[in-house]
């Protein structure tokens, strides 16, 4: 078994392989005693704000760290609550798509993760969930069905706008793209255990050991962790409005992490 443990009561970030600091505008670390925040500082909608810890700068994405069967555990909480904190946040696995750490040729997302964007983020890519919130998720778009499908995009987006044939038709897009998410029914000011297990076939989350979300839409590796606090906002949505844009985020914003354990599994 391997084991890979961030221990932040004792943790030098700076020289720490192989976690990586990436850090944007008013974006920062504060170490303490028992934890760690990731902090963003008078955010305007002017520059770009990250405060980011990650495993995979640097590196191709075939020599990313994480393959499942691996269990990640860490214990977390934010400064502000639900639709209150201001951008994108979370921590969990992914594949870095969007160059944001580098030079990597773009591609298609696939993800598992504990994950929040606030409005007026809309990513509708489930269903029976909103396209914002703090969120357990999966996705792996990279996939044979999704180029598949691609041809028909420009019929079929516009049929998603009416709705008795987006609800027909979209759980089957949703189910060949391996998406899957629930909001979680927690405070996010509140410490909380927050678990997934990454199997080949399946995904589960906890929260305080409570089970939020078991799925079969579980993404291939190789993925690497990310950690982040930033202050994006994203409009995507199968009817076809897409948007990007910077959230202004007065005072200071932050996410606190008290522990965090990868661990692989048999």
């Amino acid at each position: 078994m391997k084991k890979r443990r961030l221990e932040l009561n004792s943790f030098s970030i700076e020289n720490a392989a192989p976690w990586k600091t990436y850090l944007k505008g008013g974006g920062s670390f504060q170490p303490g005693d028992q934890s760690l925040r990731l902090i963003n500082a008078e955010t305007t909608a002017q520059q770009y704000t990250n405060a980011q810890l990650d495993d995979y700068q640097g590196l191709h994405r075939r020599q990313f760290l994480w393959q499942p069967p691996l269990q990640m555990e860490a214990r977390a909480r934010f400064s502000h609550p639900m639709g209150h904190l201001r951008g994108t946040a979370g921590f969990g696995f992914w594949n870095d798509p969007f160059l944001m750490t580098g030079f990597r040729a773009p591609t298609l997302p696939r993800a598992v993760w504990f994950f929040y964007a606030s409005p007026p983020s809309n990513m509708k890519l489930d269903l029976n969930v909103p396209g914002f919130g703090w969120k357990a998720a999966t996705i792996d778009a990279l996939r044979w069905p999704f180029f598949a499908l691609a041809p028909f995009s420009p019929l079929a987006i516009p049929l998603m706008n009416i709705p008795f044939v987006y609800r027909l038709c979209w759980p089957l897009a949703q189910r060949l793209i391996n998406i899957s998410e629930t909001l979680l029914p927690v405070s996010m000011t509140d410490w909380h255990v927050y678990k997934l297990v990454w199997r080949p076939s399946a995904v589960s989350f906890s929260v305080d050991g409570r089970l939020v979300l078991t799925t079969s839409s579980a993404p291939r590796g190789p993925l690497g962790f990310v950690m982040w606090l930033d202050n994006q906002y994203m409009v995507i949505t199968p009817w076809g409005k897409f948007k990007y844009g910077l959230l202004e985020a007065p005072g200071r914003q932050w996410m606190e992490i008290g522990q965090l354990a990868i661990t692989t599994l048999d």
